[in-house]
């Protein structure tokens, strides 16, 4: 066993030790871990505090420092966002300086409650930060959209603290093909082919949702390392585009990757028709230009009115109850050992039970009474995406 394998281990037991001793409760002893959310988004919103309890009603907001407590929250990935706008030299550059403008909010905001939370940049600064009582913000990026056609932009933004890339969004991008358009490169692009061994180089998790199910499949067949679909379900329990078919999960499982569920009532439950709800959306989406090439203030301005009709024509929410539906039928069909959790918080995640963070135990609660163990729910909460992160950290490391 390599030294650094075992150090690694003999923290895993201190931490656990630890929350065992000081906490009563089975999901506050657990090392929890949110692969998604879209909580930067919020950042800059006024009336919203990332330090302060905020109130999900009155701001919209699922995930403060305050309820990460509350829910038993010790690790969260924030998702640098971008829309997908125009594929040229002045949309990829206006595209990447609103992800810089957002690390840059992260790290303000990470600064300003530097006693209760830190940055975490590899599975071992998570268990760290435990010991030392901190909240762990890692940073994912959703879209490779800000990478252009510029190779080099990847380490880049991995040295701004990028640990993964979710490679599209709900349009397609210059790497690939996205789950919700038309076939233009039919998977990855070319370039796509060379962004995804350039992550591979540098030791970045590959996020694999949103993305087209032939990309999906280019992308295992260049991969040296696992990967990870940060916020998806089982399409069979829920057939939607952004869920994973079973020939992906056993692709997956094939892989030594990990699909983590989210609680986005779309993904989780078919809703019932809602005729009232489309038509005012479909009327956003023409307003805003589909949502892209959009300035800061509009995009604001976008999401308030989004939310204000999500509120005015509420579709039924799926219940907890139906997302551990999808926990078991992945356990059942690839095992327990490639589940795991990104709520998309702050993105559209939110069950009728689980409305934010601080509602998290509910699904432990859920699991438990379904039969899963203490050591099952910790491969859940953070135990297989850790894996995961740190195989695809050591194999990078390994090459150098």
């Amino acid at each position: 066993m390599s030294v650094r394998l075992f150090s690694f281990i003999a923290l895993f037991l201190l931490v656990s030790n630890l929350k065992t001793h000081s906490q009563s409760d089975l999901h506050h002893r657990l090392l929890t871990l949110d692969s998604h959310t879209d909580t930067p988004m919020m950042l800059d919103e006024e009336g919203y505090s990332f330090g302060k309890r905020n109130d999900a009603d009155a701001t919209d907001s699922r995930l403060d420092l305050v309820r990460m407590e509350e829910g038993g929250l010790d690790a969260v990935f924030f998702a640098v966002f971008t829309s997908q706008g125009e594929r040229s030299e002045k949309g990829r550059l206006k595209a990447r300086e609103h992800a810089l403008r957002t690390f840059d909010l992260i790290e303000k905001n990470v600064a300003d409650n530097a006693e209760k939370v830190a940055v975490a940049y590899s599975p071992s600064d998570a268990y760290r930060n435990v010991l030392t009582g901190k909240k762990s913000i890692f940073i994912g990026m959703e879209n490779g959209f800000p990478i252009g056609l510029d190779i080099g932009l990847i380490a880049d933004f991995y040295e701004r603290g990028a640990r993964y890339i979710t490679l599209c969004h709900s349009k397609n991008n210059d790497i690939c093909d996205s789950s919700t358009d038309k076939a233009e490169h039919n998977g990855l692009s070319p370039f796509g082919e060379e962004v995804v061994k350039e992550m591979n180089r540098l030791g970045m998790m590959i996020d694999v949702s949103h993305i087209s199910d032939e990309a999906f499949f280019d992308v295992l067949k260049i991969t040296k390392t696992p990967v990870i679909a940060s916020h998806s379900n089982a399409r069979t329990v829920c057939n939607h585009p952004r869920n994973l078919s079973d020939e992906m999960l056993l692709a997956l499982k094939a892989n030594g990757g990990v699909v983590q569920v989210c609680v986005l009532s779309a993904y989780v439950k078919e809703a019932a028709p809602n005729a009232a709800r489309e038509q005012a959306l479909k009327e956003l989406r023409e307003k805003y230009n589909n949502f892209t090439d959009l300035s800061l203030d509009q995009r604001k301005e976008a999401g308030r009115e989004w939310r204000a009709v999500e509120k005015k024509f509420p579709n039924k929410l799926a219940t907890v109850s139906d997302l551990v539906d999808h926990i078991d039928y992945i356990v059942q069909l690839i095992g327990i050992d490639h589940v795991g959790f990104g709520s998309d918080f702050d993105g559209g995640g939110m069950l009728s039970a689980c409305k934010d963070v601080s509602q998290l135990p509910a699904i432990t609660t859920e699991m438990l009474r379904r039969g899963y163990s203490e050591d099952d729910l910790q491969k859940f909460w953070s135990g297989n995406f850790l894996r995961v992160f740190g195989e695809i950290q050591a194999a990078a490391a390994s090459n150098r």
